[in-house]
């Protein structure tokens, strides 16, 4: 779901053209890329629709659609740009998954070995709540079902 744009928003702030301290990398008529204040990695840029979405599980599916090929076209121009050794696609939805802006953004990040990010994978102990593994697979059968 969307909004229009929120005064209180530094993206949408970005969105709107009002904050010139951005640089911006490209832009289009739903969509800005940019690179954060504080970069991961030397290219790392943030894509961000114009108007205000909470996180990618609040976009309508069109905007979605759209925000994935921008991030394809974007990242083979990192890829063209910076020759990285791999590149992470990141977005994140809620506190408890790390959300520090709550305007959806996705991170294209370039890699390369010992870069200093660090590693995006959890090592050592798995979930392992049988109780909540139980029939999960088929719960969310019936809810893609439902979609």
């Amino acid at each position: 779901m969307t909004s229009k744009n929120r005064v209180d928003c530094a993206f949408c702030a970005i969105g709107r053209g009002d904050d010139v301290a951005a640089e911006i990398v490209c832009t289009g008529a739903l969509w800005v890329a940019f690179f954060p204040l504080e970069p991961a990695t030397p290219g790392h840029t943030l894509i961000i629709p114009r108007d205000h979405v909470l996180d990618l599980w609040a976009a309508e599916t069109e905007l979605a659609a759209e925000l994935m090929r921008v991030v394809v076209t974007v990242g083979a121009a990192i890829q063209r740009a910076v020759r990285p050794e791999g590149m992470n696609l990141i977005t994140s939805a809620g506190s408890t998954a790390e959300q520090s802006v709550f305007h959806l953004h996705l991170h294209v990040v370039p890699r390369w070995g010992h870069d200093g990010f660090g590693e995006i994978w959890p090592r050592g102990p798995r979930y392992e709540d049988e109780a909540l593994l139980e029939g999960i697979a088929d719960r969310i059968r019936s809810a893609c079902t439902a979609v």
